[in-house]
């Protein structure tokens, strides 16, 4: 039985499939600078130079291939998207992207399109998995976060980004600000899979994006009393774990009452966290996100005052410190209408989830493709996408990126 073929987006994605698979959660696991990204990120290198697409790596990490026969880089039409993955996620959210890019440039070329140069950009850190900070790598190039802040950042091991970098053979003192490279995008176009179920609902494969939601992550630190989990009595505990617990089910009540909010308590880390100890210390970290940004730091600053609440009924402390925040992104509107004309019937959707996209937004115009995933599941195992939407994916982007040139 013959397999998938390589010139096609399922056929990339299986010489992948067995690169960081996680055997505890399921799915992939594939934190930035892991010998699992490290290695996708060499495949992918490898396709570009077999396409004859020259290949840099920027300051930043971004590894953007070029086609530019004349030597020019302006005005560029740039696509791609990512490679990193979060804990247990499934095997499209980033990858699907990359591998459409490539399949859209093989059109191309097959097609003898000219006209404007064009260049696939791979950014690492997409989803802030490792060092808690997502779009890290298009932050940094345009300048939306402090490099020495960035190199400081700490994974959960307490690496920090700076040491991961140099154990990779780059550079953390040339991090930061790149206009020379920001400046040569002239549109920026990234496919995805579509996070969530509008595609399967509508019966269409493809779709345009309009907007993604603002959204930020937040850090809680709980503080108490460590102790022997036997000999303290039940009366003297000052227990974070206790107030964390209140903290996670406050959270949902009061994101249930905002329509239309979300807010996810998706990761705990008790200190020291053992089995007979009380903790000394919890912390948890919050994802809130509304299309309106007022209503999200509003949603937070209650769940600041919940969390004090919770702490103080235990005798405990409660410190909530911002780790990153988005706001509502509004895709370029003649770019988004462009994609329209190019692509007749398809719908136009907004979307719940951060991408590279939305943080180059503001210095270029971008837009997004959202390719339907049957299951609505995402950053996790049950992600899905089918092979013939996967090629119906690249071939609407490849007919954008024709229309652009």
């Amino acid at each position: 039985m013959s397999g998938p073929r390589p010139d096609t987006v399922s056929g990339l994605l299986a010489e992948i499939a067995d690169i960081g698979r996680d055997p505890v959660r399921g799915g992939y696991s594939r934190p930035v600078l892991s010998g699992a990204e490290l290695s996708l990120r060499e495949w992918f290198v490898a396709h570009a130079d077999k396409r004859g697409l020259e290949v840099t790596t920027d300051r930043n990490g971004v590894i953007w291939a070029w086609h530019a026969p004349d030597g020019s880089y302006a005005d560029a039409v740039v696509t791609g998207s990512h490679l990193d993955s979060v804990p247990g996620g499934g095997a499209y959210d980033g990858p699907l992207g990359v591998a459409s890019a490539l399949v859209a440039f093989d059109r191309l070329a097959a097609a003898g399109v000219g006209g404007r140069p064009r260049a696939i950009a791979v950014f690492p850190e997409e989803e802030g998995s490792r060092f808690g900070v997502a779009c890290l790598g298009s932050r940094l190039l345009t300048g939306a976060i402090d490099p020495a802040r960035a190199l400081a950042l700490a994974d959960p091991d307490g690496r920090t980004f700076a040491e991961a970098l140099r154990a990779a053979g780059a550079t953390p003192e040339h991090l930061g600000p790149d206009p020379e490279a920001l400046g040569r995008i002239g549109a920026f176009v990234e496919l995805h899979v579509e996070q969530g179920r509008g595609l399967i609902d509508l019966g269409q494969p493809v779709a345009v994006g309009s907007s993604i939601l603002g959204h930020g992550r937040w850090r809680v630190t709980l503080s108490g009393a460590g102790n022997h989990a036997g000999t303290t009595l039940m009366s003297d505990r000052r227990d974070p774990m206790v107030a964390a617990g209140a903290l996670v089910v406050g959270v949902r009540r009061l994101a249930r009452e905002v329509p239309e909010a979300r807010a996810t308590v998706g990761r705990l880390v008790p200190t020291p966290g053992g089995t007979n100890v009380i903790a000394s210390r919890v912390d948890l970290w919050l994802d809130v996100r509304h299309h309106d940004d007022a209503t999200t730091l509003a949603l937070v600053e209650r769940i600041r005052q919940e969390a004090e609440l919770a702490a103080a009924e235990e005798g405990c402390s409660a410190v909530m410190v911002e780790e990153s925040f988005s706001a509502t992104v509004d895709f370029d509107a003649g770019l988004r209408d462009e994609l329209c004309e190019v692509l007749p019937g398809a719908p136009v959707l907004a979307t719940g989830a951060g991408h590279d996209a939305g943080v180059l937004k503001a210095h270029v115009p971008t837009a997004m493709l959202f390719v339907r995933n049957p299951t609505g599941v995402s950053h996790a195992p049950d992600e899905a996408v089918e092979d013939a939407d996967a090629e119906h994916g690249a071939l609407a982007l490849a007919r954008t990126l024709e229309h652009l040139a």
